[in-house]
């Protein structure tokens, strides 16, 4: 096991623009579980292969423990990297799949049979060692991909979104089996995800990445309650914070048909960068039932999203004058079991604690 480091690493693609990864200084401690996530493009695969050996960094170093591997092979890394399409040979058994890096290296039989066997009781496949990956579902291919990472026990694991192939309940309980394998064996992985859900739950730290350069490298519960710039808040949380740019007044801004104070601290930080305008940001769990009043937003629903256990009302804002504004749609959660329909105009507040502000300028956050 080991630490890694990403020391102003750079990729860039011949012929790109632009690079796929920026001047990426990210440490990721011992035995750590560490997600990266982002839409799509944002360079958190390439992050992931430069660490693998399978992308050259253009500049800037990656370390592996105390040595430099960033112009190593990827066989000279002591990595192991589970991929999207499990990569299983087709022609051999689930033993052999699983004991095949180390047959290539010549580890002597029996040691390689014992690896397999203690790699198969941990992740249940000790009744498939002798299937073929063609008589296997894609859950338990997913864990032979697995296993053979685990039996060359190596420094760092990397998994590159191994779990989009495999439908949505599978998905939910394979997460819960990899988060909890990795922390039984300490070993530091790094896992790429576009799943943002996914992250949250798998991870002992999460770095969002846009563009190629990180955001934000936070625990998931920080990086929900205290996102360090908009595009972070918007992309973590689901649904997604709303997000409204609007302009300053003297007290605050107006949302709808009411005005939403700001604090003295945020207007002072608005004025000083010479901007007339903030956003703020809202989730929508932070909504409330209101009466009519200072506070309490009016919204027209135009659609309920019923899930049981919760239900998400999706609606607009309306002003003092009845019109919506054309950008007044925000979710709100509301009560599951007492939902509005649709067509519905229901009031609502924000609990005042519960307001992110950032600037307009830069999408920073502010005081």
């Amino acid at each position: 096991m080991a630490a890694v480091t990403y020391h102003q690493t750079t990729c860039f693609y011949p012929g790109a623009e632009t690079p796929s990864v920026n001047e990426l200084n990210l440490d990721i401690a011992d035995g750590e579980f560490l997600v990266l996530v982002g839409p799509s493009g944002c360079g958190k695969s390439t992050t992931l292969r430069m660490l693998a050996g399978l992308e050259e960094a253009t500049s800037g170093s990656i370390r592996i423990g105390d040595r430099d591997v960033t112009h190593l092979a990827p066989k000279e890394r002591d990595i192991a990297m589970v991929f999207q399409n499990y990569a299983l040979y087709p022609h051999m058994s689930v033993a052999d799949n699983m004991g095949f890096a180390l047959k290539i290296a010549k580890a002597p039989k029996a040691e390689i049979r014992r690896r397999v066997a203690e790699a198969a009781k941990l992740l249940d496949l000790e009744q498939f060692l002798e299937r073929k990956p063609k008589a296997l579902s894609g859950g338990q291919r997913q864990r032979v991909a697995m296993g053979r990472a685990i039996v060359r026990e190596p420094k760092v694991f990397l998994m590159d979104e191994p779990l989009s192939n495999l439908d949505a309940k599978l998905r939910v309980s394979t997460r819960t089996q990899i988060a909890a394998l990795q922390r039984r064996l300490g070993v530091t992985t790094v896992y790429v995800t576009h799943d943002q859900v996914e992250a949250m739950t798998m991870g002992d730290r999460v770095a969002v990445l846009k563009d190629g350069v990180l955001q934000q490298c936070d625990t998931p519960r920080a990086l929900y309650e205290t996102p360090r710039n908009a595009f972070v808040a918007g992309f973590i949380g689901s649904p997604a914070m709303n997000l409204k740019t609007l302009p300053l007044t003297s007290e605050g801004v107006r949302l709808g048909s009411e005005l939403l104070p700001l604090t003295p601290q945020v207007r002072a930080a608005v004025t000083a960068e010479g901007s007339d305008s903030v956003t703020v940001g809202f989730r929508p769990e932070s909504f409330e039932p209101a009466d009519a009043g200072t506070g309490a937003f009016e919204v027209s629903v135009t659609l309920v999203e019923e899930l049981g256990s919760e239900a998400f009302c999706y609606g607009t804002l309306v002003e003092t004058d009845g019109n919506q504004p054309e950008d007044g749609e925000v979710i709100a959660r509301v009560d599951p079991r007492m939902p509005p329909a649709k067509g519905d105009r229901i009031r609502l507040r924000i609990r005042p604690d519960e307001v992110h502000t950032f600037s307009a300028k830069t999408g920073e956050r502010l005081v």
